[in-house]
């Protein structure tokens, strides 16, 4: 659990997460909405599947 909490492209997906329901909060609700929500699942989608393959890599020098 630790190793998803304190990666770096997670914690950045997080506060982009942040910014899109804000966006969507306070911003037009039109395509480029739908394509935000998208690029953030995306993004998402990358940095949890980034930790998960570092953690079934074998560390080198340890």
């Amino acid at each position: 659990m630790r190793k998803f909490i304190f990666n770096t492209s997670l914690i950045s997906a997080v506060f982009s997460g942040w910014s899109t329901v804000q966006a969507t909060r306070k911003g037009p609700r039109d395509w480029r909405l739908v394509l935000l929500w998208l690029s953030w699942g995306i993004s998402v989608a990358l940095a949890v599947g980034s930790v998960i393959d570092q953690s079934k890599r074998p560390e080198i020098g340890r």
